[in-house]
């Protein structure tokens, strides 16, 4: 590798390109490591909304109370 040099990478979910500024002379932190190379990656494609959840599942917290739930409502109330 060398300066000007242009690497893709591909990772599961996402590509990244980066263009080589400068090659370091030793391992260090991220903050003098970053300046070392140009980040050309396009960028993420815009985000869809969630799509609804499975027939026959809820949201967490959606529908009817379990009986744990209302054990705990009961104790809060100080009904027996």
């Amino acid at each position: 590798m060398k300066s000007g040099d242009v690497l893709t990478i591909v990772l599961e979910r996402k590509v990244l390109v980066l263009k080589i500024v400068a090659l370091g002379s030793r391992r260090g932190p991220y903050e003098e490591a970053r300046t070392l190379y140009e980040d050309l990656s396009p960028p993420p494609p815009p985000k869809k909304d969630a799509p609804p959840p499975p027939p026959g599942q809820r949201e967490a917290g959606a529908g009817r109370p379990t009986k744990r739930d209302r054990r705990k409502m009961d104790a809060f109330r100080g009904e027996n």
